[in-house]
């Protein structure tokens, strides 16, 4: 089973998903728990090009083709072997994540960036979605507060862009309701890690 945990800055989704990890994990199944940019070598590299303030204003289109980049690597060197031993993937963003922050809130498109991620990737899509939904304001104050003000070159963004991210989840999960699971955010650890607990073994079934 392939679960990808999605959302917008300081939803809490990093938490929950290493709850999770342990949680399956003591139940006694192999875990592998990956994320993106990143989870490779080459997609680490990636990654700090990516959220390093320091390359500035990154092309729209040179952004998307990196996090493609990233994620091609990503599903032919983790994912895929992994689903192909038997294991639970979990997998802080993914797919989706491209969608929202490049298709949506660079306007590029949503299905253009999804074309590009379906060819990178052949076509691997997730099992399920869980989408940690979150005040942009409410979240962006975690995050500030978390990292003591300094902040990565998405997170610098403008709230209007953080607000266009949410909406776009919103809007994918509106279109795709048996693969997404909405989770508020707005709530105490334990309370949302039950509830995901619930969720997940109800869909192992």
């Amino acid at each position: 089973m392939f679960i990808t945990f999605e959302g917008g800055e300081g939803t809490g989704k990093s938490t929950q998903i290493r709850l999770l990890e342990r949680y399956l994990q003591a139940k006694g199944h192999e875990v592998v728990l990956s994320w993106e940019p990143g989870g490779t070598p080459l997609g680490e590299k990636i990654r700090s090009l990516l959220i390093d303030p320091n390359s500035g204003k990154i092309d729209y289109k040179a952004e998307a083709l990196l996090y493609a980049a990233a994620r091609a690597e990503h599903a032919d060197k983790v994912i895929r072997p992994a689903l192909a031993a038997g294991a639970i993937v979990l997998c802080d963003r993914y797919i989706d994540a491209s969608k929202a922050y490049q298709g949506w809130g660079r306007k590029i498109g949503l299905q253009s960036v999804e074309s590009l991620s379906e060819w990178a990737t052949d076509g691997l899509f997730p099992d399920h979605t869980l989408l940690f939904d979150l005040d942009p304001k409410l979240g962006m104050k975690r995050v500030i507060k978390r990292q003591d003000g300094k902040l990565d070159r998405l997170e610098q963004e403008k709230m209007n862009f953080h607000e266009s991210i949410r909406a776009a989840y919103l809007h994918m999960a509106k279109n795709k309701p048996k693969r997404y699971t909405i989770i508020d955010s707005n709530q105490e650890i334990d309370e949302i890690s039950q509830k995901i607990e619930k969720i997940i073994d109800g869909l192992m079934e």
